[in-house]
């Protein structure tokens, strides 16, 4: 199936600006996505018929890490799986602009969020305005910052990863967005002993794990800000 060629390098932008950042991709999700977003969207196919094992033996990975990516990134909805037989799969490839919960919806371009000229980012309190608390569920993507479950807007709240009981400020370093289960579960637990809860669970995998508890470093370093700052 013909579909316009993209720009590559806007593409490539934007997987690496928004796509992978605000679904935590693994090196080997990001490895399997560009290499059938390179043989679909890029030579203008909306659609690639293949093989698991040509799959893997082009990316040099096991069948089996790259079926569990494949897994990952359609329930993502980066992929889409139109067909699978024992001739191989058939899947749709999104570009990022295209995966829901990535790109920001209409209700959510004109959210007021603070800019660098009206005050510091560090000192405002992210829980005072709903504009600012649609900043930081903006910045997960739609995604339960701690099971990754897709979750609608009736369903986000806010967590402290700190809890306010042990004097977790109201900073977007400590405020993450995540499904009303998880934030009744977690409780006043810190938020990498949740995360390993989850994981004993069965909740999230092994790497999933390692992700989150990197996304809390990056989080507690700063490197993620609400969306629009």
């Amino acid at each position: 199936m013909k579909a316009k060629k993209p720009n590559a390098e806007l593409v490539c932008k934007q997987f690496e600006d928004a796509l992978a950042p605000r679904l935590r991709l693994s090196t080997t999700d990001r490895a399997v996505y560009y290499h059938l977003l390179r043989h679909s969207r890029l030579e203008g196919r909306s659609r690639l018929h293949f093989s698991i094992i040509w799959l893997a033996r082009n990316l040099g990975l096991t069948q089996d890490t790259v079926r569990a990516a494949l897994r990952r990134l359609v329930q993502h909805r980066a992929l889409r799986l139109v067909q699978r037989s024992k001739a191989g799969h058939v899947m749709g490839v999104r570009l990022p602009e295209e995966v829901p919960g990535v790109r920001p919806s209409r209700a959510h371009t004109h959210v007021a969020v603070p800019s660098p000229y009206c005050g510091n980012l560090e000192e405002i309190d992210f829980m005072r305005t709903p504009e600012l608390r649609q900043a930081i569920h903006a910045r997960e993507g739609g995604v339960c910052f701690y099971c990754l479950r897709r979750i609608g807007p009736q369903m986000q709240c806010l967590d402290h990863v700190i809890p306010r009981a042990l004097l977790g400020p109201n900073s977007y370093r400590n405020l993450v967005s995540c499904c009303r289960e998880c934030n009744s579960r977690k409780g006043e637990r810190p938020a990498p002993d949740f995360l390993r809860s989850l994981y004993r669970e069965g909740r999230v995998t092994g790497a999933e794990l390692i992700r989150g508890l990197q996304s809390l470093n990056d989080l507690a370093a700063g490197n993620l800000r609400p969306v629009g700052v």
